[in-house]
C-alpha cells in the first residue's frame, strides 16, 4: 500500500506542475462566464441558493452580532453545538447535528484547516475582525468542481476572508478597530488593503488581544446556599497576522495567504469537589502558507490547483508546585502538514458537468513525550463528480475513495485503510413562478482516527475503529419578494434528517484538561428537524427590519447494546430543543441589534439519570452602534450588553460560563 500511495504522490505532483504550467499559457477566451462568477465571494447577506442545506452569516449582517469569534457566530445557526469549555480562555469547538467534532470540516479560504494529532479546531481563535462570511453545509457544498478533501466531511464549514474591491478611482482601503470592556479586554485590529495594480490586490491585517479571562459566577453548595467565585486562569494573550494576495486573469484567477496566529492563555478547568483555581497554562504556535489557482481553458474545461504548508506547535505544563491537584506535565508537540490539490472540470453538455479531483496530504506529529510513536500519516483522496442540471431539477452524484497509511518510529502503526463512500443529491422545483425548491440527499461518510486515538502515549490504541456516518437529509426552501408592503422579503428553510454513526467514539476531558477518555458508544442513531425563517421588513421612509430565526429538534441515542441499562438515552450534551433569534434595527445613521440564544436541557453524560441533568440555558445580547461621517472616512461605535439578563449558566458541566458583560467597539474606515 505505501508504495502504492508513493506512486500516486508522483502522479499527483507531476498532475499539479501541467495544472500550474497550463494555467499560464495564454488560454481561448471563455465565453462560460457563469462557471468564473460563481466562485467570486458573495457579500450580500441573502442565503445562497444550494440544492444542500446552506446557512450563511455575511457582510453586515454578520458583523451586527454580538460576536468576536467564529464560534460565537455559529451559535445562531440551527443543528449546531458549541462546546465552550469555560469562557473567553476556554477551548471552543463545534458539532454539527450530533454527529461530532472531528466529523466537521473547517475550511478557511477554501483550504481545509487541519489537526492530525486530536482532530478539532479551536475556533475561538479565528476572529471575526477580517472575516467576510460563515457559511454552514450539511453533508458536503453543492458543487462538483472543488478538491477532493471538500467531499470528505459529514458536514463542512467554510470561513471566508474579506477579498479586497476598489472602486474607480480607489487604490487604499484602512479599517482600524478597538475593543475594550469586562474582564480587561484590550483588543486592537488594523485591516488594510491595497491595489498594486489593475488585476493585483493584497490585504495585511494584524490583530492583537488580552483578556484577564476573570468573571465572576454563582457556585452551588451542596446542602447550603449559593456562593459567588471568580474564575481564575482565564487569560489570553493573543496575536494574529494575514498577508493575502489576490490576482485576475484572463480566464482565471489566483490568490495566496499567509497566516500566523500566537497565544499564551490559562485553562480555566473544571469548578469541581470545591476546586475553583487552576493553573495549567498553554503556549500555541500556528502558522501556514496557502496558495490557490484557477483557470478556464477553453469553454469546457477549467482546473484549479491548491497547496498549502502548515506547522503547529503547542506546549502544555500542569506544575503540581503552583497546584497540587495536578499531574506534573510538561508536553510539546510539534505538527507538519504538506497538501496538494488538483481538481478538473469538463463540461459535457451545458446541462452535465462531470469532475476528477486528486488531493495528497502528509502529516508528520513529533513530541518530547517517554516512548512517543512519532506517527507520520499519508493521505490520497480521489473524487469523481457529476452534475445534471435542467430548469427544475438538479441533480448531482460522486464518490470518493480515501486511502490512509501510518508509520511510527516506535510501536504498531494501525493498518492501512481504504474506503469507497458515494453522495447522491437531489433538487426540484415543482412550480415555474414560485421560488419553492425540494431537495433531498443521502451520504455515507467515514473518519479514520486521529494520531491522538491511535498512538498518544498510555492511551492511544492502534486497533481502534474508524467512525461511519450514513446521512439522510429531505428538506424545502420558499422564498418570496413583496412589492408595496412593509414586508419585502421571505425565506424559509426547512429539513428532516436521520443520521446513523457506527463505532461513534465521545471524548470527555478527565480532571486534567489536556487529558481525554475516549469512550466507543458503538452505535447512535439521530433524528432530527432544522428550520431557518428570515425577512426583511421596510416600514417607513429609512427604517429597515430584519429577522432570523431557528429552530432545531434531536434526538440522538446510543442503541449499541440492548441490554444496555442506558440504551436509548440521548447521547452526552445534545438538548432535544434548542434555537436562536436575531433582530436587526436600522434607522439612518442608527443600528440596533437583538440576539437571543438558547438550549435546552441535555444530558452531561450517556448516562440519562437525575446526576447528570443539565438544566437549559439562554443568553440574550443587546447593541447599539452610530455610524458617523469624520473627514474622509467613517467611524462606528457600539456598545455591546452581552448575557443580558445575567444568566448563570454552563455550556459544559463544571465550566461556569461569564454572567452579563459589557464591551465598547471603536472602528474608523477610509
Amino acid at each position: 500500500m505505501f508504495g502504492h500511495v508513493n506512486n500516486a504522490v508522483g502522479r499527483i505532483c507531476a498532475l499539479l506542475w501541467l495544472t500550474i504550467s497550463a494555467a499560464t499559457i495564454h488560454a481561448q477566451d471563455a465565453s462560460d462566464s457563469l462557471r468564473y462568477l460563481d466562485e467570486v465571494v458573495v457579500t450580500a447577506q441573502r442565503t445562497p441558493k444550494e440544492i444542500i442545506p446552506v446557512q450563511q452569516l455575511a457582510g453586515k449582517e454578520l458583523s451586527r452580532l454580538s460576536a468576536h469569534n467564529v464560534a460565537d457566530a455559529l451559535r445562531y445557526f440551527s443543528g449546531i453545538q458549541i462546546k465552550d469549555y469555560g469562557g473567553v480562555g476556554g477551548l471552543k469547538t463545534v458539532n454539527i447535528r450530533s454527529m461530532g467534532t472531528n466529523h466537521v470540516g473547517v475550511f478557511y479560504d477554501g483550504i481545509e484547516l487541519g489537526n492530525a494529532q486530536n482532530g478539532t479546531v479551536d475556533l475561538g481563535r479565528f476572529s471575526l475582525d477580517n472575516m467576510e462570511s460563515i457559511t454552514l453545509y450539511n453533508g458536503q457544498k453543492s458543487a462538483i468542481f472543488q478538491p477532493a478533501k471538500d467531499f470528505g466531511s459529514a458536514g463542512s464549514i467554510y470561513l471566508q476572508s474579506k477579498t479586497p474591491y476598489f472602486d474607480h478611482g480607489e487604490s487604499r482601503h484602512v479599517k482600524a478597530t478597538f475593543k475594550t470592556g469586562s474582564f480587561g479586554l484590550a483588543n486592537p485590529a488594523l485591516l488594510w488593503e491595497q491595489k498594486v495594480t489593475e488585476k493585483v490586490s493584497t490585504s495585511v491585517s494584524g490583530e492583537y488581544m488580552y483578556t484577564t479571562g476573570r468573571y465572576k459566577y454563582t457556585y452551588k453548595v451542596e446542602d447550603s446556599y449559593d456562593t459567588t467565585a471568580v474564575r481564575h486562569n482565564g487569560d489570553v494573550n493573543a496575536i494574529r497576522l494575514e498577508n493575502g494576495w489576490y490576482g485576475q486573469m484572463k480566464d482565471g484567477y489566483w490568490k495566496a495567504k499567509g497566516y500566523l496566529y500566537r497565544s499564551a492563555r490559562g485553562y480555566p478547568g473544571a469548578v469541581v469537589r470545591n476546586k475553583f483555581t487552576h493553573e495549567d497554562r498553554q503556549w500555541d504556535t500556528n502558522v501556514f502558507a496557502q496558495g490557490s489557482i484557477r483557470r478556464n481553458i477553453g469553454t469546457r474545461y477549467s482546473l484549479m490547483a491548491n497547496a498549502k504548508y502548515a506547522y503547529d506547535y503547542l506546549h502544555y505544563l500542569a506544575d503540581p508546585q503552583r497546584d497540587e491537584a495536578l499531574m506534573y506535565t510538561d508536553n510539546r508537540y510539534h505538527q507538519h502538514e504538506t497538501y496538494v490539490s488538483v481538481a478538473n472540470r469538463l463540461t459535457v453538455f451545458p446541462w452535465w458537468d462531470v469532475s476528477l479531483s486528486a488531493d495528497y496530504q502528509f502529516n508528520l506529529l513529533d513530541a518530547d513525550l517517554k516512548d512517543f510513536a512519532y506517527p507520520r500519516r499519508h493521505t490520497l483522496l480521489v473524487a469523481a463528480a457529476t452534475a445534471f442540471q435542467w430548469e427544475r431539477v438538479k441533480l448531482q452524484a460522486s464518490l470518493l475513495g480515501t486511502f490512509v497509511n501510518d508509520r511510527t518510529k516506535k510501536g504498531r502503526s494501525a493498518e492501512s485503510n481504504t474506503q469507497w463512500t458515494p453522495t447522491a443529491i437531489f433538487s426540484y422545483r415543482p412550480l415555474r413562478k414560485t421560488d419553492l425548491n425540494l431537495r433531498a440527499f443521502y451520504k455515507r461518510i467515514f473518519r479514520m482516527p486521529t494520531l491522538n486515538d491511535l498512538y498518544y502515549t498510555f492511551i492511544g490504541n492502534a486497533d481502534l475503529k474508524p467512525e461511519y456516518t450514513n446521512q439522510y437529509d429531505i428538506g424545502a426552501t420558499y422564498t418570496k419578494n413583496f412589492n408595496g408592503k412593509w414586508l419585502k422579503r421571505l425565506e424559509i428553510q426547512t429539513d428532516v434528517y436521520y443520521n446513523e454513526v457506527q463505532n461513534k467514539i465521545i471524548a470527555t476531558p478527565t480532571s486534567n484538561f489536556f487529558r481525554w477518555t475516549m469512550t466507543n458508544l458503538g452505535e447512535v442513531e439521530i433524528r432530527g428537524v432544522d428550520a431557518a425563517i428570515q425577512t426583511d421588513w421596510n416600514p417607513a421612509g429609512n427604517l429597515l427590519l430584519t429577522t432570523r430565526l431557528n429552530y432545531t429538534y434531536q434526538k440522538a441515542q446510543d442503541v449499541t447494546n440492548p441490554d444496555d441499562a442506558y440504551y436509548g438515552g440521548q447521547i452526552p450534551y445534545i438538548p432535544w430543543h434548542s434555537g436562536s433569534a436575531i433582530v436587526g434595527l436600522v434607522f439612518g445613521p442608527w443600528e440596533a441589534n437583538y440576539s437571543f440564544i438558547y438550549t435546552g436541557e441535555r444530558y452531561a453524560s450517556q448516562a440519562n439519570t437525575p446526576e447528570n441533568y443539565q438544566l437549559p440555558w439562554y443568553t440574550s445580547d443587546l447593541s447599539l452602534t452610530r455610524n458617523l461621517v469624520i473627514g474622509q472616512g467613517e467611524a462606528r461605535i457600539t456598545l455591546e450588553v452581552n448575557n443580558l439578563l445575567n444568566q448563570q449558566y454552563e455550556v459544559v458541566a463544571c465550566y461556569p460560563m461569564p454572567g452579563i458583560n459589557f464591551k465598547a467597539i471603536l472602528q474608523y474606515t477610509f
